[in-house]
């Protein structure tokens, strides 16, 4: 039956998670230091954000909040999704989307405190529970795939190496899309909210 399907990868899904436990570890401590980084020192590639905040604003203006929402999924996906297959090329694309995520936000952080005072991070903090892991997951994802050639041994690569990438996807169907799809509709309703 169908749900014996989803459960019994569901459970692979989560079975996996302990394989990547150290790579999700690492991106979650470079992700938060980059991101302290940029929140002290928001001074790096200054007009680069700005135009990519006002490109950004451009391009949903005028989206209702269904509209925006789905926008807000549909790019946490891609993002996502890219971070982890681009990871198999050792693993640089991954530790890429840490830096320029974590540098951003930090960047992003220090110019909202400096306008709305330092309670407005909590406003980041309910869509970012979701977000925040699901993106280091797909990044942790991506760097153990990456890695792959310098860490597995064992005889019969290809069979192992497609087991890996099996495992990878179903954390990325199971656990990652639906936790980017509930902060995509919280960030929704906050965006909604204040508009």
């Amino acid at each position: 039956p169908q749900h014996n399907f989803i459960y019994k990868n569901f459970l692979d899904a989560i079975n996996y998670l302990k394989e990547v436990k150290i790579h999700f570890l690492f991106s979650l401590i470079l992700f938060f230091a980059i991101g302290l980084f940029g929140f002290i020192f928001p001074i790096f590639f200054v007009e680069q954000i700005r135009e990519f905040i006002q490109e950004l604003i451009a391009l949903t203006a005028g989206m209702s909040s269904f509209e925006l929402t789905l926008f807000i999924i549909y790019n946490n996906i891609k993002s996502a999704f890219f971070a982890m297959i681009f990871g198999i090329a050792f693993g640089i694309l991954p530790i890429a989307v840490i830096i320029l995520n974590g540098y951003i936000l930090g960047f992003i952080s220090n110019k909202t405190v400096a306008v709305e005072g330092i309670l407005i991070l909590w406003r980041l903090l309910p869509h970012g529970i979701f977000e925040i892991p699901a993106v280091l997951l797909s990044t942790a994802l991506g760097m153990k795939l990456g890695l792959f050639l310098f860490t597995y041994r064992g005889k019969n690569k290809f069979k192992e190496f497609r087991k890996w990438l099996l495992n990878a996807f179903k954390v990325f169907i199971f656990i990652i899309i639906p936790l980017l799809v509930f902060a995509g509709i919280i960030e929704g309703i906050l965006i909604a909210m204040v508009s």
